[in-house]
Order: structure tokens, then sequence, then C-alpha cells
């Protein structure tokens, strides 16, 4: 995959079947669906590919136990479902996971063991495992560092647990493969208009500056938390359809919660399920949801926040961490549907909308991670039916992503699936690619100059914070190991030393957000 021959293909085809504005886990399973359906499909992404919340979420592949207690089965068995096929389609990044909800009544216990057993039932034939209620001796073998005061016992259950940034970029792949032309760094500045309705797009390599001209029968926006800044241009409007609400997760060194189980509480103080998750080798804790009026690209964790998750945290757990402590510091902003009258967003659920704009535009917004493909499926059918264009049957359910193997790499290639072959491959062949690129983690030279050459990579920040995550692991040591990035992007896009300290200037002051002081 690379961005010169995908940019060259909107010199040469200007009319498409669908475009689809928004590189994200809702716009990128658009471009799939659409491909795999054999319709002309072009994707453009102003950042990078997940730039915004789709490199920002929990990690997890499930199906909501808090939207269970709301009373809301259908999201819940349509998104256990769902996190079947992520799991079955795109093994190298999707693994089932142990949880553990412990219990210091006997009736909570009861209560959300009973909960959970539907969650287990709810997902038939896609079950990950049996859901269990475990004893205080058992609930410690599980959880050794949980605190033990007042314990009773706990419920063991299955979810999933996924790379988000990774599957973006091998969902990106996946609908270059099945003919979609796939663009980063590729803005809409403006749409075209004939009698009143969208017939095309303007856009803008951010890069050259080069624009182009571009039709379709059917155009989606699928730009999550900023859909409706296109809708406002789309429509001229200023009517609003997304409540956003901002989420925060602390990462912290393993040792602090040992065992390869999850924990999650199902109910905090603000009325949200709180996790301390096992990933990469560190520990993320979190989350929280905060109503925000603004939305940013690189939203900014509130002292409370943070507060909030380590008092939970240190609540829960046997020993006690501090800001000190924190590795790195993540924000993202949930594209919740604006529900009349209610504020909170804690309780707002994360069912989506697809909607069919007076202009014409078709409109997607609210959803989640593991319901991306669902959401893309919707999404198409619509815009088939607005466009008129022949229908073709949604074919992804089954399609293995881009990655996909039945073969378990025992390193930490795995994450790369099929493509940890041609990486190693690099190594064999030149063997100082073998160098790691920070002494305490297992990235090498190789991976940055396969990120570069077939991941559409095109700053250190595409490579630290979402082809590896160390950005979101260590910001430190994403800070230490930036000036080598830099330099071997440098030398693969044959740019000056001028743009090398650019870049990491540009990183670094990035970095920054992700330090907690």
């Amino acid at each position: 995959m690379n961005r010169e021959s995908q940019i060259s293909k909107l010199q040469s085809q200007t009319d498409y079947d669908i475009i689809i504005i928004g590189g994200g886990a809702t716009g990128l399973g658009c471009a799939v669906d659409a491909s795999t359906r054999g319709y002309k499909t072009l994707l453009l992404e102003k950042y990078d590919f997940a730039k915004g919340t789709s490199s920002r979420a929990t990690k997890l592949v499930h199906g909501g136990v808090r939207y269970l207690a709301q009373g809301n089965i259908r999201l819940v068995r349509e998104a256990l479902f769902e996190r079947g096929r992520m799991l079955r389609n795109a093994p190298h990044v999707c693994k089932k996971m142990a949880f553990v909800m412990p219990s210091y009544h006997w009736y909570d216990k009861l209560f959300y063991g009973t909960g959970l057993w539907i969650y287990e039932f709810l997902s038939s034939k896609l079950s990950l495992g049996e859901t269990k209620f475990l004893s205080k001796k058992k609930t410690l073998e599980y959880l050794p560092d949980i605190n033990p005061k007042g314990l009773s016992g706990g419920v063991l259950y299955y979810d999933g647990q996924f790379d988000d940034s990774r599957l973006a970029v091998n969902l990106a792949q996946t609908a270059v493969e099945n003919g979609a032309a796939v663009i980063n760094y590729c803005g809409v500045i403006d749409f075209v208009k004939e009698n009143g309705k969208i017939i095309g797009v303007v856009a803008k390599d951010e890069f050259s500056g080069e624009e182009f001209v571009l039709k379709a029968k059917s155009i989606i926006n699928a730009t999550g938390v900023f859909a409706d800044e296109l809708l406002h241009k789309a429509e001229n409007t200023d009517s609003n359809t997304i409540a956003p609400s901002q989420g925060i997760h602390l990462v912290v060194d393993k040792h602090f919660f040992k065992g390869g189980t999850a924990l999650m509480m199902p109910k905090t103080e603000d009325g949200r399920v709180f996790f301390v998750i096992p990933w990469h080798d560190k520990l993320i804790l979190g989350t929280t949801d905060t109503p925000v009026k603004d939305v940013a690209f690189e939203p900014k964790p509130l002292d409370e926040e943070i507060n909030f998750v380590l008092h939970h945290f240190n609540k829960y757990a046997d020993s006690i961490i501090t800001r000190e402590d924190v590795k790195s510091v993540f924000v993202g902003l949930r594209p919740l549907v604006k529900v009349e009258n209610q504020k909170s967003t804690a309780v707002m659920p994360r069912d989506h909308a697809v909607k069919v704009l007076s202009s014409g535009l078709i409109h997607i917004i609210g959803g989640k991670w593991t319901t991306y493909r669902n959401m893309a499926q919707h999404a198409i059918d619509v815009a088939i039916e607005n466009a008129d264009l022949a229908f073709v049957k949604c074919k992804t359910k089954r399609l293995k992503i881009h990655g996909w193997t039945k073969n378990e790499i025992q390193s930490h290639l795995s994450v790369y699936g099929a493509d940890a072959e041609f990486i190693q491959k690099m190594i064999d062949d030149n063997p100082h690619l073998a160098e790691k690129i920070h002494p305490d983690y297992p990235y090498t030279k190789a991976e940055v100059v396969w990120f570069i050459t077939n991941e559409m990579a095109q700053t250190v920040e595409d490579i630290l914070a979402r082809r590896i995550r160390l950005l979101f692991l260590d910001t430190k040591a994403a800070i230490e190991c930036a000036p080598l990035v830099a330099e071997l992007l440098t030398k693969e896009k044959n740019e000056s030393l001028q743009w090398e300290q650019e870049q990491l200037k540009q990183f670094t002051s990035l970095a920054q957000q992700y330090l907690v002081r």
C-alpha cells in the first residue's frame, strides 16, 4: 500500500460510485464493504488513518456490559455478534481476554453475575467462553493484586481485545486489495453541487497542495466527532447531531497489577464501567465520560479526569500509584448520537444512525469500534439505494482482513499477522535493520521501514503513535527514539535535513500532551 500510487489514481480516475470522507473505523469499514461489493470506491482522510477517536479506544472488542444494564439488549446482541466476527476475521490483532468482576457484596456477585451470564448467552454460537462465579480464593488467583479487604468473590467472563489503529491500517490495506483508492493526508475542502444536490467533492493533497475535483454517485460523511462540520457545510445549517464525550486512559507498568486477567468494575461514581486491562505488556486504566462542547484532533485530559482514574485504581488495587507512575495518558472523543433532553453522556447509547440529508450527503454517526462492520454495511446499503446503484449483497461478514493468518507467531511481530514474514525477511536480508529503535522495547528499524514503504506512514507521529503504539505506551521512550525514526523517515522519503528537524519538532511538541505532570 503506497501513497504515491494511490494519489496517482486521482489523476487517472475522477468519477466514482462511492466517495467516503473519513479514515477512521467507520470510514475504513465502508471502504472495505463498498470495494468488496465491486463498486468504484474512494476514501479520503485529511490526516492519518485512525488519527482521531479510532486510535484512542479502550482496546476492547465487546458487547458493552453497561448497555445490558440499560436494557439495550438489541445493541448488546448486535455488538456481541460483531465481536465474534472481528475475532474470526482479524485474529492477528483481535484476541480473547479473560475478565474478572470482583465483588465486595454477595448480592453484587449475584446481580452482576446473572447479567454477565445473560451477556454470554446473547452471544450464542459466537460465545468466547463460559461465565463462572468465583470464590474469594479463585478471584485472588486471577487478580493477585486486587484489594482483598471485604472481597467476597467474583465473576469470570470473556470479551475481546484488539489494537485499534493496527486494525485500521489493515482495513485500509484490505480496501486497496479489493480495488479501492484509499488516501491519507488528502482532505475534502468543498463540495460540488448541482441543483442543490452534492455530486462530488474538492479534495486537497495536504503535502503538495494539489487539488482534485472528484465526482461520485453517492458521498458518505464518516468523519466521527467532526461529522457535524461537514453537515454544516453541506446543508448550510448550524444544527448538531452529535453529543461529543471525552474519555481518558492512563497507562502504567504491568507490575502494578500482575497476571494476564483484566479487571472490570461495573459501576463508578459517574455511572461508567472501570477497567484495568493488560495491553502490549502495560496496563490501561480507565475510562472517564466528560461531555465536551468543542471537538479537537488532540483533546487534552482534565486534572479531575486523571485524579478520577488514579482514585479508582487505588481503590480497587492492593498497591498505590501516583502521577509519577503514569507512562502515558491518551484522550479520545466519542461521537455519541445526540439525544434531546439528555445531558449525561454516560447514559447515552452507542447506537449509530445513518441519515440521507437534503443535499444528498449520507451522514453516519455514533457507534463504536466493535460494530464498525455492521455500521459500514448499513451505510453502504443506504448509499446504494440513494444513488440507485445496482444492488450487490454485503460480503464482509466472513471476509478475512489483511494480515489474517492461522499461524501463531511467537514474537512481538505477531500483531502484523501474515506481514510478519515479510518484515522478518527484511531483517534477514539486511541485518542492520534488526537494531531496536529503543533499548527497552522490541520494535526494530525494519518495522519503521515497513511502515513507510507498505503502510503509508508519512510522519514520525504516524509511526510512533499508530503503526507501533509507543506514544501511547511510554511517551518518554517515544520522545527518546523519535530522532532515529525521523532519520529513517527522512532517508526513505528522500527529504531534507530541515524537513527532518521540523518532523522532530512537531512530534516532540505533540508528545508533551501525553505526559502526566
